[in-house]
């Protein structure tokens, strides 16, 4: 390896300069004194809760009658442990205590941390019964599935809807910035970008997938199935009187039950309905609100075909 030492001896006035701009921006580096939630352990623990909500499909197999009890109650005890301290670094947060918590206050925010995890984990027997729902939902709404094992193992949509299910129970629990480190790293895997704040039914399909965006305040009911590339957003973004986006007023549309969405569609607005039991087309692009049992489509667009026959 040929090294010239002597260009290394402009490495300590780098790190200087580098050190330098995180005073003078103060945006994007962290260094207060009470810890950040960690990212690593928020994945771990979301992979954990997995194992929990599929046991035998993830990453211990062998599991039966006589040994699953020890392997689920070994993955809650940890997960109590790893959530209480994570919840308790995002409470501190968002109570913007990072930089001036003391000794009591830490306290105080474990033991939260401790009562929102044990909350949060009291309702995994019901989110399994919501879950199962979602599985047949992609079994039936899909001809070229050939079992439940097949959804759980190969479907996009359904790892998204898992985990976003879970980040939507923390957000019920008031819990700052793990809700959406969770759903941001579902988004990454498969394309699919739902936010923990939206409300979705039961029976939920998202097929194929990439592409899905479910803004904050979205509503959805029942039995709704959704293609790639399907958008539930924001109409426009209202500003107060200095220009700063207005926040906490419902943006998105609401999905009323048995509705299907194909490919490409855009739904905009928080004012915005789609009735029970209507379809919307393919690249449809929808600003108002739609009756219920109605077909909205594109007209049949002329194709122009070249070739050398026609030259």
């Amino acid at each position: 390896m040929a090294t010239d030492f002597r260009l290394k001896e402009s490495l300590p006035d780098l790190t200087d300069r580098i050190v330098e701009t995180y005073f003078k921006l103060g945006t994007i580096d962290y260094l207060g004194h009470c810890p950040l939630p960690s990212y690593e352990t928020t994945i771990s623990a979301t992979e954990d809760l997995k194992e929990i909500l599929y046991p035998g499909y993830r990453r211990r197999g062998g599991l039966h009658a006589s040994n699953v009890s020890y392997h689920v109650g070994t993955l809650v005890d940890r997960l109590h442990d790893k959530l209480t301290l994570q919840f308790a670094r995002s409470l501190c947060h968002g109570a913007g205590k990072n930089t001036s918590c003391n000794a009591k206050q830490r306290s105080d925010f474990e033991a939260l941390g401790q009562s929102k995890a044990v909350a949060f984990l009291d309702q995994l027997p019901e989110l399994r019964e919501t879950l199962a729902m979602d599985v047949e939902a992609a079994f039936a709404g899909d001809p070229a599935c050939k079992s439940l094992d097949e959804v759980i193992f190969c479907y996009p949509g359904l790892e998204a809807v898992t985990v976003y299910r879970l980040a939507h129970l923390l957000h019920g629990l008031k819990i700052p910035l793990i809700p959406r480190m969770m759903t941001e790293w579902a988004h990454g895997r498969t394309g699919i970008d739902i936010h923990p704040g939206a409300k979705i039914g039961n029976h939920f399909f998202i097929d194929h997938g990439t592409g899905v965006v479910i803004g904050e305040t979205s509503v959805i009911g029942d039995w709704v199935k959704l293609y790639q590339g399907v958008t539930l957003g924001a109409l426009s973004f209202p500003t107060d009187a200095d220009g700063n986006l207005l926040r906490g007023f419902k943006r998105h549309p609401t999905i009323e039950d048995r509705v299907v969405i194909y490919a490409n569609a855009t739904v905009l607005g928080g004012n915005t309905v789609i009735g029970h039991d209507a379809v919307i087309g393919s690249s449809v692009w929808v600003t108002q609100s739609i009756e219920p049992n109605t077909t909205v489509t594109l007209k049949k667009p002329e194709l122009r075909m070249r070739g050398a026959e026609t030259e």
